[in-house]
């Protein structure tokens, strides 16, 4: 049952004792459990804090006998299979114990108790013998009538009592009295009694031993809800709710015992730190049907290997070496044992977080209890007080021995590798990694290489030379030397450097064009590895053709941006070669890091496959050139080879009965229902989860998720790490709303919408997105509310008519939301349009999956620093003075001082600029017509680019002053993803180069986008968001088509209104369609400024404007589909490949005019451009002496992006 023991039927007398003075009733361990014969024996001591007392002096049935004689002499603690309630007694135990309670009540002996002593026992003695004693009272419990507390200052415990008697034992209460305050207390071992050492041997262990751990089901997550204390502010418990029975403890008659009481003592401030677990709120609604009404994605973004911090003061993650009595983990759902976890009789028994099965506290770990019920040593024990732990696996942890670190990579050498030189940017970046690869002397390396035929390579220490054994027949490949194909690399150091060094002119003489057996290598390297696992590296830069895995051309460039689209963003229907092939690596633990290099369209939607079933990950390099993108292709490289990385790991997640994890996000595979088989996983790895309601409500005053990661290490020891965190439970909507992260929300909505453009389409992507912001801004500015009889009723103070709920404020942490949904809706993950090919929108699927909380944030929303303008202590480290820095003026470990950040607008730029823009991948540098001539010989040597080709021209980083700063901004942006010297591409982007604009205005997120779902700019969408249903009639954008619509029983909110014009002519916002200009940047109720942007900035564009952004063709219309965009040629004949014009990337022609009548105002001359951004109208500046001019009703001023307008 979800709900515990029915109620008992009423009886008037009942009579239920008041909590004493200073005392809470809501806190005494649970809901109390109401009286009748079919209500469970109350436990000893008292059951909570309605519960009735237990007869003095009475003898019990059904008690265990007394303890031992070592157990008096000695002062050992009890065996914990033995529980202090009675386990195997008949009817009479119970219920004489009941009809005495009864009998004394009935009898008008109902005088006010006083209020017992808290605590139980003295700390530092034993727990009470197992058969002889109740448990002692709690704070909220009473002391038994007929009893008397001894004396303060006694002299510690008597002999127990001969069996058959009653005895209650309390503690003196302290000064001033009140209910007992959480106060860790300093750590310190528990004194035996008398002060003496502990006499005699240990007792063996008890009942609960754990022996070798079963495979966790997929109990974790289900379930109804469990006994605990009700959230303060709730109310008590309703009578006759109480606890499930106990197995083990039988009672009479077939009754269950009632369990002990349970002090649940919650300390919050243990938390997991944000560079492992991002939650997207911090608190969860107390009912299911509140988060639906939030529409907050409730979940998380983990990453359980992330590097160590760089702030100061985090401590590191502690070990935990465990002793004779094991890991202690949950009997019942394997939950590792953590800080949130209740114990009970004197620490003999805790109580599950997860899914509230009590279970024994072995010997070697038994600890007693302070006055709060905590562990006196739970300082000492990591596991108990801190958020994330690490557990050294006993052997029963391991199947097979532990493995050996193991590097294969298996190389492309056909003609494209050769001629584009990445057969030496691979060689040279293996080479640079050999001396940092995981594992020191235990390392294992081999190699294959692949054209038309497989290429083994005899690694033998014992060769001079490398030997390479070619085998051509696909259709019967075999293995023709078992041995020295897969080698240690200590042992064979020289003969591995001698490969490399020889692998670029190695096939440089007769390179074969056009030809590549992938499948057949793949299976060649995995019978090479399988006996051991590992990581395996693919370098490809031909489109597979030959043997298994051959993938046919199937790009349709008519289908673009259509709803047909999705197709090609999905490996085909019924091929599922490469799937396949993944799982069954999976299975042997090796995990495959793709590394594409793409001239033509090469299906990375197939091949991502191998990376997404086997957790590793996926890198492209359109038009790879060595020169622009080697040196950001090797330290990528280097980096992922010498990152941490673990080996053969598992992880699951669990959480508290009641609430379910529904979905995954990442590459991993699916073993079961919860179990995420990772045969690599490193510090890059990053996974991301749904939290559903299983139940109604929570009654719980909290909810546990634990996240527990079983790996090998590369020094070859098994390790668990847990990590847990506790979320408090709210009945109040502000409460939740207030805790919301909008970064984590951001990122988690991007990986669900990930999934829906898969299965439906891009349009239904954006709406979800779109539909989702609004609905958490409403709720969030609807605040508290509550529904009595189906209707809404407004908070107290408040009433019905309330405020206009489109004029109050977004709350601070929300206000960025509005603009990262933007941004994400025009990312080229979900942007429309024809411009987007279809392998470079897969490749952002995947960078989306890989990319944490923080990068995430600059993936969506990229920076743009003004290079002309930065101060002179830009590109310096900063100086502190004693303040903190704001982590966004700042990057690197030396803490660089960034320059301001401006608007990704249109309107930021200017003719006589130069502008940086990083969204983590790679970097691009506008260069405007008349920029200044010494900043241009500065970054390039020339003093004009109108002559020079951009793809030719390297920027210098280094040289002058204004070079070098420039050169440490750029590496303190990538030091921490890259190993060694960070050198990001940067693509240079000349001012009037139609190709190169066309895809530096994909980032311009704040400006109109010409597809469907993005003609907003901010200011209208964040007016949209403020007012949905005030959209001058408009709907939403509508899916086009064959694409599924929302889901059943809701409806789309209503969509921002129609830019004028076509998707053809450029969007600029005409005058007279009633949008206020943007107000002065940080001026009354502007919006937020951007993470490093300063509010007293000028604007930045200063005296020409750049061009507007080109427009871009929109979605085919009735008239048919626009011409096919060219694609790219084949692989290059001879020489460096050169990008086509219109290659790979580029943008579509023009496409035809759709049909219709033209649009209103078509042949006349376009209307007046409004002012910029930031600048006031004339006709709207206030005359002197007057305030400005309220906004107008029913809108809001958009708030800016992180940072603040310049």
């Amino acid at each position: 049952m979800s709900s515990g023991f029915p109620p008992p039927p009423h009886n008037p007398s009942f009579q239920r004792y008041p909590a004493p003075p200073g005392t809470n009733p809501q806190q005494g361990g649970g809901a109390g459990v109401g009286g009748g014969f079919n209500a469970p024996p109350p436990p000893p001591g008292g059951a909570g804090a309605h519960s009735f007392p237990p007869p003095p002096a009475q003898g019990i049935q059904g008690r265990g006998p007394p303890p031992p004689p070592a157990m008096m002499m000695g002062g050992m603690p009890p065996p914990p299979g033995v529980s202090g309630v009675g386990g195997g007694g008949g009817v009479a135990g119970g219920m004489t114990q009941l009809n005495v309670g009864m009998n004394k009540l009935s009898m008008g002996q109902q005088q006010q108790q006083q209020p017992p002593p808290p605590g139980g026992f003295r700390p530092g003695g034993p727990p009470p013998p197992p058969g002889g004693t109740p448990l002692p009272p709690t704070p909220a419990t009473f002391t038994p009538m007929g009893a008397k507390p001894p004396v303060p200052g006694g002299a510690g415990f008597a002999p127990p009592p001969p069996p058959g008697t009653h005895q209650a034992m309390f503690q003196p209460p302290p000064p001033g009295g009140g209910p007992t305050i959480f106060q860790p207390k300093p750590p310190g071992p528990p004194q035996p009694p008398g002060g003496g050492p502990r006499a005699g041997p240990p007792p063996p262990p008890g009942g609960n031993v754990p022996g070798p751990p079963k495979p966790p089901g997929p109990g974790a997550t289900g379930g109804a809800n469990f006994y605990q204390q009700a959230s303060p502010g709730l109310g008590p418990s309703a009578p006759g709710v109480g606890p499930p029975a106990q197995a083990g403890v039988p009672g009479a008659g077939g009754m269950s015992a009632a369990p002990p009481m349970i002090n649940e003592n919650i300390d919050f401030s243990i938390q997991v730190p944000k560079r492992f677990f991002r939650l997207t709120a911090e608190r969860l609604p107390q009912t299911a049907a509140m988060a639906t009404s939030s529409k907050i994605p409730f979940g998380a973004v983990i990453r359980p290997l992330a590097p160590e911090a760089e702030e100061e003061g985090e401590e590191e993650i502690a070990t935990v070496q465990p002793g004779t009595a094991g890991i202690i983990r949950c009997k019942k759902c394997r939950t590792y044992i953590n800080a949130f976890v209740t114990w009970s009789d004197h620490g003999r028994r805790w109580r599950c977080n997860i899914c509230a099965q009590m279970n024994d506290c072995p010997s070697a770990y038994f600890c007693h209890l302070d006055d709060t019920g905590c562990r006196q040593d739970r300082y000492d024990r990591p596991e108990l007080s801190h958020g994330v732990v690490e557990f050294i696996a006993p052997a029963e942890y391991m199947v097979r021995p532990p493995q050996e670190p193991c590097y294969f990579f298996v190389i492309d050498v056909s003609a494209t590798a050769v001629q584009s030189g990445l057969l030496h940017s691979v060689s040279a970046s293996i080479k640079a990694s050999l001396d940092d690869l995981p594992g020191r002397n235990r390392t294992k390396i081999g190699f294959i290489t692949f054209d038309n035929g497989v290429h083994y390579y005899n690694l033998d220490s014992d060769l001079a030379n490398p030997q390479m054994l070619v085998v051509s027949d696909l259709k019967e490949l075999f293995v023709p030397l078992p041995e020295n194909l897969l080698v240690n690399l200590h042992e064979s150091r020289d003969i591995v450097d001698s490969f490399l060094d020889n692998l670029p002119e190695m096939f440089a003489k007769r390179p074969v064009e056009g030809q590549s057996c992938l499948g057949p290598a793949l299976k060649a390297a995995f019978t090479v590895v399988k006996a051991i696992g590992g990581k395996m590296c693919v370098f490809q830069s031909t489109p597979p053709n030959l043997g298994d895995g051959a993938l046919k051309p199937r790009e349709q460039p008519g289908i673009m941006g259509t709803p047909k689209e999705v197709t090609l963003l999905k490996p085909e229907a019924g091929f599922t070669w490469y799937k396949d092939t993944a799982i069954e690596f999976s299975r042997q633990q090796i995990s495959v890091d793709m590394f594409l290099f793409p001239y033509q369209y090469m299906d990375l939607a197939a091949l991502g496959e191998l990376a997404k079933y086997t957790a590793g990950s996926m890198h492209s390099y359109p038009m790879f050139q060595k020169d622009q993108d080697g040196p950001r292709f090797e330290a990528q490289l280097r980096s992922i080879l010498t990152q941490k990385t673990c080996f053969e790991a598992v992880m699951r997640i669990r959480c508290t009965k009641g609430m379910r994890i529904t979905n995954f996000y990442g590459n991993f595979f699916i073993r079961g229902t919860d179990l995420m088989a990772l045969p690599n996983c490193n510090s890059e790895s990053v996974f991301g989860f749904d939290l559903a309601y299983e139940d109604p409500n929570i009654a719980s005053s909290h909810v546990t998720i634990q996240a527990a990661l079983l790996y090998t290490s590369s020094e070859g020891e098994r390790r668990i790490r847990v990590m847990t965190q506790a979320l408090p439970v709210s009945a109040l909507m502000t409460e939740v709303i207030s805790s919301v992260d909008a970064d984590a929300c951001t990122s988690l909505l991007a990986k669900q919408a990930v999934e829906v453009a898969l299965k439906s389409g891009l349009d239904n992507a954006r709406m979800r997105m779109q539909q989702v912001c609004v609905e958490i801004i409403r709720a969030a500015k609807g605040g508290d509310k509550r529904t009595v009889s189906g209707y809404s009723v407004p908070p107290p103070g408040q009433t019905a008519g309330g405020d206009n709920q489109e004029e109050k404020p977004i709350p601070d942490n929300l206000k960025l939301l509005p603009l990262y949904t933007l941004a994400t809706m025009k990312n080229v993950a979900f942007r429309g349009g024809t411009d987007v090919h279809p392998d470079q929108r897969v490749q952002a699927y995947y960078d989306i999956h890989e990319l944490f909380v923080t990068d995430m944030k600059h993936f969506v929303y990229p920076r743009m620093f003004a290079l002309h303008e930065m101060g002179s202590q830009a590109g310096l480290p900063a100086k502190t003075n004693g303040e903190e820095l704001d982590p966004e003026s700042v990057a690197g470990r030396d803490k660089i001082q960034l320059p301001p950040a401006v608007n990704l607008s249109v309107d930021r730029l200017s003719s006589n600029g130069v502008f940086l823009l990083d969204n983590g991948i790679e970097i691009f540098l506008y260069v405007g017509s008349s920029a200044d001539l010494n900043i241009l010989g500065s970054l390039f040597g020339v003093h004009s680019l109108d002559d020079v080709d951009p793809t030719q021209v390297r920027v210098l980083l280094s040289g002058d002053d204004f070079a070098s700063r420039v050169g440490a901004i750029v590496s303190s942006l990538y030091e921490a993803k890259y190993t060694g010297e960070a050198t990001p591409k940067i693509n240079i982007v000349r001012e009037g180069d139609v190709h190169a604009e066309a895809r530096f205005y994909w980032f311009l997120v704040e400006d109109r986008a010409s597809f469907q779902g993005g003609t907003h700019s901010y200011a209208e969408f964040m007016k949209f968001v403020n007012n949905p249903n005030a959209s001058a009639g408009a709907g939403p954008p509508m899916p086009q088509s064959g694409v599924v619509g929302p889901p059943k029983g809701g409806m789309a909110p209503p969509g921002p209104p129609p830019p004028p014009g076509t998707p053809g002519q450029p969007m600029r916002p005409p005058a007279g369609m009633g949008m206020r200009p943007p107000p002065p940047p940080g001026g009354p109720g502007g919006p937020p400024p951007p993470p490093g942007v300063h509010h007293s900035a000028p604007p930045v564009h200063s005296g020409t404007r750049g061009p507007p952004p080109p427009s871009y063709p929109g979605p085919p219309g009735a008239g048919g589909p626009p011409p096919p965009p060219a694609y790219g040629g084949g692989p290059p004949s001879g020489g460096p490949p050169r990008p086509p014009p219109g290659g790979y990337g580029a943008p579509p022609p023009p496409g035809p005019p759709p049909p219709g009548p033209p649009p209103p105002g078509a042949g006349m001359p376009p209307p007046p451009r409004p002012p910029p951004l930031g600048v006031v109208p004339a006709s709207h500046r206030p005359s002197y002496g007057q305030s400005p001019p309220p906004p107008p009703q029913g809108s809001m001023p958009p708030p800016p992006p992180p940072g603040g307008y310049r």
